[in-house]
């Protein structure tokens, strides 16, 4: 190390990793990501790329990024604002020049700033930082492309190859910055392309190559060293969350002693569960790409009426072309999850944007009265928790449930402690032969538990419980196709009741903050992360403030409308134009209190802008 170099100690920082679609941005910075996770730090990622397989090279919609923001603890989301950008074209550049805080390290590849490269950002003049307005940047410019030709002209490879290395190049940079251990990097690579020892070589050298080029140029005066999180013992991963929504139902399906189930159709951002899940025949999950939406929750509901803990995930498109197979569902009173992956819409939108845009269609988008259970993730961790969750509801209250996540939270990643089920609570769906008090002759399918109204589960091939089920209303004793006007409202009041009293099985509504604020913030699902540091901030600014992050949507955990009415204010933050707002309005309509505050943009709330918005409604008389 360069006697003359400073490390300095910093509590959090954010990097920006960009380029075209091809030039290993995701890749960076996931193993960025990884490493940091495995060093001791807490992360958070936003991973940001276009809907095209392959824009025109060095166009500005073919911008692909990766953020992440890592430090010790306090580690909420992935950032606003970037301290250090690595841009490969000046399209990055141009695309996160909003993004960049005054004083930011921007790390560019010279090599690929020439004028054709400026014309196509539709930059004007040779200064691209100039014209950009970045006047308080510290630029770095460094020829990767050229360098990471020159590491490995002795390697073999073709060039086409060689230029896919320079995004390992551009980490072993971002390595040097930050002081990463460079070992922990080679093992990452090594398990990245174990079937492949030349790109291992080869990619090894030019992340070094990197790393050395930053240490023996001292390309900065300054580098940086982050402190590490004290963790208790156990196992760690870096986990995102359609990888831990994934698990949360292998969880669920051991922890029930039964098969789980997944029928699903590839469809962004949820693909991840379905190969996750294909991938798991060690935990003898059975997992099907169907056809179709409609043949993915079709084959899982009746892999459900087979015993199953049977799954579907989606995005927004394919949960509007299930909802008739959901009706069926319902009707059937069938376990079902379906997850939904909430993108930008409407119809094919902006399919890589994440948004909060499907709770009406989840929570009234099927035909006649159809009631059933929505939850919503929190965080990417928590997306294990919530398929957790929604699996026991389903199979312990026979009901479908809808698992909201999005695009923020399933693309994005946290370091996750591996937890121990026994910790977790038993799942016991209410099986005929264990529960059902009366002679097996008298028992038909729609036969309930008086305090629950949950009906009981008769698996095919269990002997004497042979029966029917399906969409057509049945007669509340007998089972059988019934269209009597009176049994009809029973079955409806019914099926109601059984998930309003789902209630008395979640948890009551937690709230963060000052105990005496007049003004409550409310979100639900993804959005956490920005809404406490928002929170945090304001409370630091000296306005007393709390907040309530909604998980359980339908039914609402009891004390909800205590809650609500207990403050002057309620702000409720919302990535649509005001859904779970006109819900709770609908719900209690005695509330005057409620002020929406919402914002449809495909990305992340930004806190900063929080702040000053919330600022307003809380100083308005």
């Amino acid at each position: 190390m360069s006697r003359n170099r400073v490390v300095t100690d910093i509590k959090q920082v954010t990097v920006r990793f960009s380029g075209d679609s091809g030039d290993g941005m995701q890749l960076s910075g996931t193993l960025f990501s990884t490493l940091s996770a495995i060093f001791g730090n807490e992360i958070s990622t936003f991973p940001d790329f276009p809907a095209e397989i392959r824009a025109p090279q060095g166009s500005l919609h073919g911008v692909s990024g990766f953020q992440v923001r890592i430090g010790a603890k306090d580690v909420y989301n992935s950032g606003d604002k970037t301290d250090v950008l690595i841009a490969m074209n000046p399209s990055a550049l141009k695309v996160n020049a909003q993004h960049l805080k005054n004083g930011s390290i921007v790390i560019y590849d010279v090599d690929s700033f020439k004028k054709r490269d400026l014309v196509k950002a539709n930059i004007n003049s040779d200064d691209p930082f100039t014209e950009l307005n970045l006047n308080n940047i510290q630029q770095i410019a460094v020829p990767i492309t050229s360098l990471t030709k020159a590491s490995l002209e002795e390697s073999g490879l073709e060039n086409k190859d060689i230029l896919r290395s320079k995004n390992m190049f551009a980490l072993g940079l971002v390595c040097w910055l930050f002081n990463r251990p460079m070992e922990i990097a080679d093992k990452l690579l090594e398990q990245k392309f174990a079937r492949r020892p030349k790109l291992i070589e080869a990619n090894i050298k030019a992340l070094t190559d990197g790393y050395n080029y930053g240490e023996n140029l001292q390309l900065t005066a300054t580098t940086y060293k982050i402190d590490v999180v004290e963790s208790g013992k156990g196992f760690y991963m870096d986990v995102n969350g359609n990888t831990a929504t994934a698990y949360g139902l292998i969880a669920a399906a051991e922890k029930a002693g039964i098969q789980l189930f997944l029928g699903s159709y590839p469809i962004t951002p949820a693909t991840e569960i379905l190969q996750e899940l294909t991938n798991r025949k060690d935990f003898g999950v059975k997992a099907l790409q169907m056809e179709d939406e409609i043949a993915g929750i079709t084959s899982a509901i009746g892999a459900s009426f087979a015993g199953c803990l049977a799954a579907t995930s989606t995005s927004g498109p394919g949960l509007s072309l299930k909802s008739e197979a959901l009706g069926l569902a319902v009707m059937a009173e069938l376990p079902l999850v379906v997850i939904d992956v909430q993108r930008s819409g409407p119809s094919t939108g902006m399919p890589t944007k994440s948004e909060q845009t499907d709770l009406n269609q989840a929570l009234y988008g099927r035909n006649g009265e159809s009631p059933l259970v929505v939850i919503a993730a929190t965080t990417p961790i928590d997306c294990f928790e919530s398929a957790y969750e929604a699996s026991k509801l389903a199979l312990e209250h026979m009901t479908p449930v809808i698992l909201l996540t999005d695009g923020y939270i399933a693309n994005g990643s946290s370091a996750w402690k591996i937890p121990d089920m026994n910790d977790y609570p038993p799942i016991i769906p209410p099986y005929v032969q264990h529960n059902f008090k009366g002679e097996i002759e008298e028992w038909k399918p729609f036969l309930r538990d008086d305090n629950t109204l949950v009906r009981y589960w008769g698996i095919p091939g269990t002997a004497d419980y042979m029966h029917r089920i399906g969409g057509l209303e049945k007669d509340r004793y007998t089972g059988v196709i019934s269209s009597n006007p009176e049994n009809h409202q029973y079955m409806v009041d019914t099926r109601k009741q059984k998930i309003e009293n789902i209630a008395n099985f979640i948890p009551e509504q937690n709230v963060l903050g000052d105990e005496d604020a007049d003004t409550l913030i409310v979100g639900w699902g993804g959005t956490y992360g920005h809404l406490l540091e928002t929170m945090l901030h304001l409370h630091d600014s000296g306005k007393k403030v709390a907040l309530a992050q909604f998980k359980h949507i339908s039914p609402l955990p009891k004390n909800t409308h205590e809650l609500l009415k207990r403050y002057k204010k309620v702000i409720v933050a919302e990535q649509n134009s005001g859904q779970f707002a006109a819900y709770l309005n609908g719900k209690f309509q005695d509330l005057s209190n409620i002020r929406p505050f919402n914002r449809i943009e495909g990305q992340p709330f930004k806190v900063s802008e929080l702040v000053e918005e919330f600022s307003k409604i809380m100083e308005e008389q």
